[in-house]
């Protein structure tokens, strides 16, 4: 599958992903020409062609490839391991930012995929994306302990809260243009600080 793309060095692989997330999360599939793509990977249409048979297979494996990219670094951050609902938060966000350095038009091409509507890709996409609608992955509360937070607290609502105004202010950040990584880690860490003093014990 792809040998042809992983024989390459990894600074070539990652120049064609990124040009394919590019030149993708700023048009629609139909309007995204191969050239277009090649022309950002700074490799001839011919030999994009020789790693890619045709743009659906390209897509599909930008799809499938952020999806992977995105649980590695989210695995390698050691989030999943946190017992702490705030350190949790952070670390996920330490390896959004690190995506973010590497890839960063990579979640806006997600986005973009995910209300894809061409009928060339529109059914291998819902088969990709259907495991997240199929599962609340977002909207499942982690396992927290009452005791640890102020008396009354609706911790579902509070996990709720603090995911959606976190998943705003990446989405926010990443429409303002070019995204000073740094900033975001930095504001992240306070916002974090500020919730724990706000909610914990």
């Amino acid at each position: 599958m792809n040998e042809k793309f992983y024989a390459l060095p990894q600074e070539k692989q990652d120049r064609i992903l990124n040009a394919g997330f590019r030149v993708f999360s700023k048009n629609s599939y139909k309007k995204s020409p191969m050239l277009e793509i090649a022309n950002e990977a700074d490799i001839s249409k011919s030999l994009l062609f020789f790693y890619f048979r045709n743009k659906k297979e390209l897509y599909l494996f930008l799809m499938k490839k952020a999806e992977e990219i995105t649980l590695e670094h989210l695995v390698k951050s050691g989030c999943y391991q946190e017992s702490d609902i705030f350190e949790m938060m952070y670390k996920g966000l330490l390896a959004k930012a690190e995506l973010m350095k590497r890839y960063p038009d990579m979640s806006n091409f997600a986005l973009k995929a995910y209300y894809e509507d061409d009928e060339e890709v529109k059914d291998e996409l819902q088969k990709i994306i259907a495991p997240y609608k199929s599962i609340k992955t977002n909207t499942a509360i982690p396992r927290l302990d009452p005791k640890e937070y102020k008396e009354g607290l609706d911790l579902e609502l509070m996990y709720q809260d603090m995911y959606l105004a976190s998943e705003g202010y990446i989405y926010q950040m990443q429409h303002q243009g070019e995204v000073d990584v740094d900033k975001v880690v930095s504001d992240y860490r306070r916002i974090i600080d500020f919730w724990k003093q706000l909610y914990k014990r």
